[in-house]
């Protein structure tokens, strides 16, 4: 898509505005003459910067507003949920509340086209424009037309629409610029279903897109996150950024496999971005109705919080669509004024605070005033109401660990694992990990003439039963080699594309280990065999994790079984989560370690790559020689930052996929373990 650039006489125009009026001796705007303090000075009603006296005063304290009742001339004869009552009832909650007080009002003014067209071709500009000539017969012959779109038409729907484009500009500008701290757009129609050739949703120009695009070119705000809770996915916003890292665009909504509005796999899960802008579209895709406060919120608190602060953004835009508030037909969820009070006040510790929120959607008339009242009570500084315990269900879990898996591919601050959902599993039921556990027991029974390995503790029987198996030489060998990993990987082909039903006939596993076993095997070295994949936490163990249990089951096999045979030269491979194990044993067991482990082998796949372990600088300097990291080639310390020395010897392989990293490096593995076990003379 071409983008635009705003000309240089409307830039001089916007910066060479005469300065708000606002006397430097208040310290707080009075409600009557809050109207008066901000004035017009152009054509444009641009909000005009204030003088240094004055920012230093009032810039970390102003809250902004912008509304007018000509928004309201967009209407349907017919009646629809988009109607013109929206912004008029939000407005009067907030007044009868007291809260225009201690607001300033922002004057609105009607987007111009140059400034459109960063985001939308002229032509859609121009569909949009025309509307403004259409005679009631035209209006009820294009019914049909507008419909599939999920529109309706008046002859003042363009002014409405310009309007509702330029009062978020504006309220944007004034955040921007320093001349307020936050800002509320109460504008209509919405905009986030706008796409850069097409109007759609209720939707005519895309509002926060555009306001987004004239910041960056206007002001020093250069990283903007819009961050978008309406229930409806913003299509239209992702798409104008999808490549852009500037703009993190985040959204919280009904996606139910692809059938709720605006339908298709555009928003799902894996839809992050493209090219330069890859990682930079975040998307919690809710796969039904009926999400609450404690859903939405433990996803700001593990994906939308933790990406926010790791991109640092400039400026904070909330895409506020109030349709999935308790209430709302269309939405059918739950969430309270207390839930997205509490959102806008975890987003207003971004970005020194510059905070900008504007209507999208919301169509049950006292839902949406409640919740926008208080949204302005946030912006005001009031602390959000108290909420009183609450725990996110099963299937929000779900998904935010869904999204986090994703996501960390993108964002150091996403921890998968922090995310993961506490299986609750009935006694009649069988997890397919257990089922293939089972299955791994039998084959290497069965194929290999490996035994299991018993437990002496409950705890680590009842996590690790089955899946710790040993060859029947491993009591005599001197040469021992254990082997630590998770399953293979389960592959699938589902049903469709935007459903997640496996068919079964066409899955099957790929266990990566049998390769590495038949060369052990030919060696005549002892094998420990150790899948570090627990059973699903039960009431008894869900305070540890799977981590700790890991790192002690290889601790209790060292003094158990490792340290009590024969084997006098002990060899350690790790294959991804299992590295995490191995140098949890590394740090408990130093002095054992470095007197009989002859090698230390971690495939990481796209995991961290460990570091040295920092006990003594002996353990450090040991670590080093006997060593060897195995990583894909498009991991991502190689793009984010450089292999330093605290990562040991590190063998990078042409093979992005960590199933078949293990098998692309088990030559150089090989090799590199016969050149420690028998160095040159």
């Amino acid at each position: 898509m071409r983008r635009y650039g705003l000309s240089i006489a409307f830039r001089r125009r916007h910066r060479d505005m005469s300065d708000m009026n606002i006397d430097s001796n208040d310290n707080q705007p009075e409600a009557s003459s809050s109207a008066k303090d901000i004035q017009p000075a152009s054509s444009t009603s641009e909000v005009q910067p204030a003088t240094s006296s004055a920012m230093d005063v009032f810039s970390k304290t102003l809250v902004g507003y912008v509304y007018d009742n000509r928004m309201m001339m967009h209407s349907c004869v017919k009646g629809h949920s988009e109607a013109p009552e929206r912004i008029s009832r939000i407005f009067d909650s907030i007044k009868q509340a007291g809260c225009l007080n201690y607001m300033v009002s922002i004057p609105i003014r009607e987007v111009q086209k140059e400034e459109a067209l960063l985001v939308h071709n002229e032509s859609l500009w121009d569909k949009v424009i025309a509307v403004s000539a259409m005679t009631e017969q035209d209006v009820a012959d294009s019914e049909a037309y507008y419909d599939d779109l999920s529109l309706y038409v008046h002859p003042n729907t363009p002014l409405a629409a310009r309007l509702s484009s330029g009062g978020v500009i504006e309220a944007t500008l004034a955040v921007a610029r320093g001349l307020m701290r936050k800002s509320f757009a109460i504008v209509r129609p919405p905009g986030h279903h706008a796409e850069p050739d097409e109007h759609m949703g209720f939707c005519f120009f895309n509002n926060v897109a555009i306001a987004t695009r004239v910041a960056q070119q206007l002001t020093p705000m250069k990283k903007i996150l819009i961050l978008d809770w309406d229930v409806h996915h913003g299509n239209g916003t992702q798409r104008a950024f999808y490549d852009d890292p500037s703009v993190l665009y985040m959204s919280l909504h009904r996606f139910d496999g692809g059938q709720f509005y605006p339908n298709g796999t555009f928003g799902s899960v894996n839809s992050c971005g493209e090219g330069p802008g890859l990682g930079f579209s975040v998307n919690v895709p809710w796969p039904t109705k009926g999400m609450g406060d404690a859903d939405y919120l433990h996803a700001f608190q593990a994906i939308i919080m933790p990406i926010a602060v790791e991109f640092a953004p400039d400026l904070v835009i909330i895409s506020a669509g109030f349709d999935a508030a308790e209430g709302d037909e269309l939405g059918e969820c739950h969430v309270s004024p207390a839930g997205y009070a509490h959102m806008t006040h975890m987003l207003s510790a971004l970005a020194g605070g510059r905070l900008v929120v504007a209507l999208e959607g919301g169509y049950n008339l006292d839902a949406i005033s409640a919740s926008a009242l208080a949204v302005t009570r946030v912006l005001l500084g009031e602390a959000p109401p108290e909420l009183p315990p609450m725990v996110a269900s099963q299937i929000a879990t779900e998904t935010v660990w869904q999204v986090a898996l994703e996501q960390s591919k993108h964002w150091k601050n996403i921890k998968p694992k922090a995310c993961e959902p506490a299986e609750e599993m009935e006694t009649t039921t069988f997890s397919v990990p257990e089922l293939l556990k089972a299955h791994r027991q039998k084959y290497l029974f069965q194929t290999h003439h490996m035994l299991q390995v018993p437990f002496a503790t409950p705890a680590l029987e009842e996590r690790y039963m089955s899946q710790v198996t040993c060859t029947d030489d491993m009591m005599d060998n001197e040469t021992v080699i254990v082997f630590v990993h998770e399953f293979g990987n389960l592959r699938g082909e589902l049903d469709g594309q935007t459903m997640c039903n496996l068919q079964l006939e066409h899955s099957y596993l790929v266990d990566f280990s049998n390769e590495m076993i038949a060369w052990v095997k030919q060696k005549d070295y002892a094998l420990l065999d150790v899948n570090v994949y627990p059973k699903p936490a039960t009431a008894t163990s869900r305070g540890k994790q799977k981590d700790t249990y890991a790192g002690d089951l290889m601790v209790y096999l060292w003094d158990n079984y490792i340290q009590l045979t024969s084997a006098r030269r002990v060899l350690l491979i790790g294959h991804g989560p299992g590295c995490d194990a191995i140098m949890h044993l590394i740090q408990h067991r130093t002095f054992g370690v470095m007197k009989a482990v002859k090698a230390i082998v971690q495939v990481v796949g796209h995991y961290d790559i460990p570091s040295t372990p920092r006990n003594a600088d002996d353990i450090r300097t040991w670590y080093l020689k006997h060593s060897l990291v195995v990583v894909p080639i498009n991991h991502r310390i190689f793009t984010e930052g450089k292999v330093l020395k605290k990562h040991g010897n590190v063998l990078r392989f042409d093979e992005p996929k960590p199933i078949k990293l293990i098998s692309k490096a088990l030559p150089a593995i090989c090799q590199f373990i016969e050149t420690m076990l028998h160095p040159a003379d």
